[in-house]
C-alpha cells in the first residue's frame, strides 16, 4: 500500500490516492486495485477522497479504465477532489465528470483540494 493511505486533516478522515508521476497502465491499474479494496469496503455515502495527479501520464486507455473506476466509486465518496492536473490532464477529467456524472473538484494545490473536503 504505497500509494493509498488514509490520513487525518482538521479531524476528518481522508482516504488519499496517489497517482503522482504514474506513467504506465500498469502502475495505474494498481493504485485503482488498491484502491477500490478500501472505498468498497467503506459504508455508503461516507468517504471522503483526495486524488495527486501531478505528473500523471494520460491515454485513451487510461482515460478508460479512470472513468470505470470514477463509475464504481460513486457510491462510496461523500465529497472528492483532485489536484496537480495538466492542462490535457484537465480535458480528460472533465469529459470523465460528463460521463460518469460525479462532482470532483479541482484543484491547483493539496491544501486547498484538503480544505475542500472538509467543509461543511
Amino acid at each position: 500500500m504505497g500509494k493509498t493511505k488514509t490520513i487525518n486533516y482538521m479531524g476528518k478522515a481522508i482516504f488519499v490516492m496517489d497517482f503522482s508521476n504514474t506513467k504506465t497502465l500498469q502502475e495505474i491499474n494498481i493504485i485503482i486495485e488498491e484502491s477500490k479494496k478500501h472505498i468498497h469496503s467503506k459504508p455508503k455515502g461516507s468517504l471522503l477522497a483526495i486524488t495527486n495527479m501531478t505528473n500523471m501520464h494520460f491515454s485513451k486507455e487510461i482515460a478508460d479504465v479512470f472513468t470505470s473506476f470514477v463509475k464504481s466509486n460513486k457510491p462510496y465518496i461523500n465529497k472528492s477532489s483532485v489536484y496537480g492536473m495538466s492542462s490535457l490532464a484537465r480535458v480528460v477529467f472533465n469529459g470523465i465528470m460528463k460521463i460518469t456524472g460525479r462532482d470532483i473538484r479541482s484543484f491547483d494545490s493539496e491544501l486547498n483540494a484538503k480544505n475542500f473536503l472538509v467543509q461543511n
